[in-house]
């Protein structure tokens, strides 16, 4: 917990006596081990706000104060993305709600853990004040939302909101993890209590085990991979346990099985890797696309898109699939992505079946190791600008004395400029691939790592930056060390690189590509404005020369303890 950060007064000695509805449903939080609520300050729950301060003191959960509902779950999200374990996130009404929505979105296809507490006016016409109860109130609110949550509810009564929070704790916590959505009465959260209420006894709710694959897929899926010439593993989204890590790396071995990665998704299997010989990207890469296309048997671990992903090498081999994602496509997004051709469909969770193939394999001797790839030249800067090989290879010059955790990467990184040798090191992207979700993310790493020596650092677009700048505040209020290096090519490049694909489609002007993507005229001092947020800012950073050293700085400032963004102007 972050000590001495907003504590109240007059919250010495004993527990207060529990007193409103809201006080019931604080105390089950703090029983289901919530360690913080992210929110954006809102009258629809004030009495949930009362009794998180003034029941708990502010204290498991502790708040953390957002500038914008969008942020308050990107945090949830980071924080999620390094602990595997939700945070709770408060919403205003139908308000907050919508202000929140593209970041519920981006957690649902990132399959992270998350209990959303939501809240309404008065249900009841009677309580609702004039005016402003009546637009902050909805007749089904978690409609706004129910395509891209695991769960959602709006329970009447302190039971029903109880058993509420207790089941959707279960089913976010359970696999595959999603977001859930509880939409609390605001006058039923300040309702006063006739008596204590028997809160439910969380021990004995929790998520079931993930189902283990059968013995019967795992003997087909092992002897496929025994009489494998050419057998590749995609490394989707696994587990993040050093154990399961390892047992990754044990199986190819034992196999001789070549790797692929992939940038969406967080580390899964070290980058340096003789087995791992091919780029990762955000999309499949030429090497990537080499690798499967001369496949003979691919042993699929919950890899994004793995349909598309086939189609696209051509891949004629025999398919393993490792998956229970099916579990949360619903139809209202594609998230499902194409339908794979599979030879051997395995439900259950990506490190079940890892660990039953290694004692299958047990005692067999091992393949052999895989050959590393050739050293790639660095290419020759071209021009003035920073190129973004030259900012990957000081960031990792800069970060080199101690172990850090890259939170995010831009769309230009090339994915081998990346380094990961533990599942910490890289944590992939957002899900729902929108702009303005990175600085959110970045804090909830932060949080997340407060205590530990590893440091948050991300790599965040201009555009993605500005959109969610306000979340660096809180990093800054809450004194959380972390990096921020901004790549600015002060445009939305990556819309440019469309409007020429179609410019050159249609034989038009592709001189005219930057129009209505720059974002100059004024450019936006990205460094002033770290600072006005309470942030160690530095830049802009145009000269090559000076790149090194200033990421030396900052790097030291961030890890005495300091919020530190470095503006980093950059050719594309």
């Amino acid at each position: 917990m972050l000590g001495g950060i907003e504590r109240p007064v007059h919250h010495g000695g004993e527990q207060p006596r529990m007193e409103w509805v809201s006080d019931a449903i604080a105390e089950l939080l703090r029983r289901l081990e919530l360690p913080y609520v992210s929110l954006n300050p809102g009258s629809s729950y004030r009495g949930l706000h009362d009794s998180l301060v003034n029941y708990l003191g502010n204290e498991s959960p502790q708040m953390i104060v957002c500038l914008h509902e969008e942020h308050a779950v990107a945090i949830a999200h980071g924080y999620a993305k390094v602990t595997g374990r939700p945070m709770a996130v408060a919403l205003h009404s139908n308000v907050g709600l919508m202000h929140a929505t593209m970041a519920l979105y981006n957690a649902f296809c990132d399959r992270v853990p998350m209990v959303v507490i939501g809240a309404t006016g008065p249900v009841d016409a009677a309580e609702r004040r004039p005016w402003i109860d009546w637009i902050h109130t909805a007749q089904d609110q978690g409609a706004l939302v129910r395509p891209y949550v695991k769960w959602d509810d709006q329970p009447a009564s302190l039971p029903a909101a109880l058993e509420s929070l207790v089941r959707g704790h279960m089913l976010t916590t359970g696999y595959p993890s999603a977001p859930v959505y509880i939409c609390l009465d605001a006058a039923l959260q300040e309702t006063e209590l006739e008596s204590e209420p028997l809160l439910p006894d969380v021990a004995r709710h929790f998520a079931p085990a993930p189902p283990s694959p059968s013995v019967a897929d795992v003997e087909r899926t092992a002897a496929l991979l025994r009489g494998a010439r050419r057998p590749v593993i995609l490394i989707g989204r696994v587990g993040r346990r050093q154990d399961a890590w390892d047992a990754r790396v044990r199986l190819a071995e034992k196999l001789g099985a070549q790797v692929l990665t992939d940038l969406k998704v967080a580390a899964g299997f070290p980058t340096d890797h003789p087995l791992n010989p091919a780029v990762p990207g955000t999309f499949l890469t030429a090497s990537g696309r080499e690798l499967l296309a001369g496949a003979d048997v691919v042993l699929s671990l919950d890899w994004v898109d793995l349909g598309g992903t086939l189609r696209r090498a051509e891949a004629s081999a025999r398919v393993i699939s490792c998956t229970l994602d099916s579990a949360l496509h619903n139809g209202w997004s594609k998230d499902h992505f194409s339908l794979p051709a599979v030879d051997v469909a395995i439900g259950s969770h990506p490190d079940a079946l890892v660990s039953a193939l290694e004692e299958t394999l047990r005692g067999e001797a091992a393949a052999v190791s895989g050959v590393p790839e050739a050293a790639r030249p660095d290419p020759e800067p071209v021009g003035d600008a920073i190129e973004m090989h030259e900012l990957a290879g000081a960031l990792t010059a800069a970060l080199a004395g101690g172990p850090s955790c890259v939170v995010r990467l831009p769309l230009s990184w090339d994915g081998a400029d990346l380094v990961a040798q533990h599942p910490l090191d890289y944590l992939g992207q957002d899900g729902g691939a929108g702009l303005g979700s990175g600085p959110g993310m970045a804090v909830g790493a932060a949080l997340a790592l407060v205590g530990h020596e590893r440091l948050a650092v991300a790599v965040l677009g201009d555009g993605d930056l500005l959109m969610g700048a306000g979340a660096l505040w809180t990093a800054a209020h809450y004194r959380l060390p972390m990096l921020v290096v901004v790549a600015n090519n002060s445009s939305f490049f990556n819309d440019e690189v469309h409007q020429e694909r179609v410019a050159r489609r249609r034989g038009r002007a592709v001189e005219n590509r930057w129009i209505g993507q720059a974002i100059r005229d004024p450019e936006p001092d990205v460094a002033g404005l770290a600072r006005s947020l309470g942030l160690v800012g530095y830049g802009p950073v145009e000269d090559r020369g000076a790149l090194a050293g200033t990421l030396i700085e900052a790097v030291r400032a961030a890890r005495g303890g300091a919020s530190v963004l470095v503006d980093v102007r950059v050719a594309s």
